[in-house]
């Protein structure tokens, strides 16, 4: 890969030149330029102004830049679907002008027309160029050690199971989600925002969509009461459906309780029959 040019990555380059493809664009020290073709120019683009791009091949494994942005970059994950299939390969949609390539050899069974896989956006060294890997477990690491000190990273869906989802945790660190802590809508492909309950023997994270002790409990007393800055009141109280607040509020019954109960103690909120109002 180019020493200065970082493919796979957002990198910031000065505008250097205009042509008839587009304008070529340069490192800071000025001795690797790349195209950004002229379907992502713009008229505020000005000749030494510096502009975030991203870089990946084209179809000539000549490195060029985009204003797009793709589903994940490199050391990313995401959730890709096939749109074409060879004898060595698939070629899946990440975004962009030029679909991203999935070997046969990384391919755990052969790939499919119109169907999604988890993949890693990867670099290939002998032949410089970007691929899809499915090997997911190939890139995560289980040094539960050095893991103990995060509280709150960034979570990606990659499977349900019986207990729950398994998602990717800052796309290093496998962990899951009991299905018995979800009160919101969560598919395979989607990023969220995960905080850690435990980190197990093994190295994996056992973790919650909702943050762990006061924090949460701050956050759920905010969401009730921004609710009822709207509306005044609400036909909820502790006797309202488990499953009529999960869908209203996001929250377990029991949190919803809990959260009633503080409101009420701070005279924030009365709670009747009808439900609850704010005061």
């Amino acid at each position: 890969m180019n020493a200065t040019l970082k493919l796979g990555t957002i990198n910031k380059l000065k505008i250097d030149r205009s042509s008839d493809h587009g304008l070529y664009l340069v490192t800071n020290n000025g001795e690797e330029d790349v195209l950004l073709p002229q379907a992502y120019v713009t008229d505020k683009m000005q000749i030494g102004e510096e502009i975030d791009v991203f870089l990946y091949t084209d179809s000539e494994d000549r490195i060029v830049a985009t204003t797009k942005t793709p589903k994940a970059m490199l050391g990313e994950f995401g959730l890709f679907e096939v749109v074409d299939t060879t004898d060595i390969g698939a070629f899946v949609d990440w975004g962009l002008s030029k679909d991203l390539f999935v070997p046969k050899s990384v391919q755990k069974t052969p790939y499919q027309m119109g169907k999604k896989y988890i993949l890693r956006v990867a670099y290939d060294a002998q032949t410089e160029r970007l691929f899809g890997d499915s090997r997911i477990g190939r890139y995560l690491e289980h040094d539960s050690a050095s893991m103990r000190h995060l509280k709150v990273v960034d979570i990606f869906i990659i499977a349900k199971t019986p207990l729950g989802f398994k998602v990717i945790a800052n796309n290093l660190y496998e962990g899951m989600i009991f299905s018995n802590e979800i009160f919101e809508t969560v598919n395979i492909g989607d990023h969220k925002k995960g905080y850690i309950k435990k980190v197990r023997d093994d190295g994996k994270f056992d973790i919650s969509l909702q943050p762990i002790g006061a924090d949460r409990e701050a956050i759920d007393r905010q969401k009730i009461i921004t609710l009822l800055n709207d509306k005044k009141h609400l036909p909820f109280n502790y006797k309202s459906d488990a499953e009529v607040i999960k869908k209203m509020f996001g929250l377990s019954k029991k949190s919803f309780k809990k959260v009633l109960t503080s409101l009420q103690n701070d005279e924030i909120i009365t709670i009747d029959d009808s439900g609850i109002t704010l005061k």
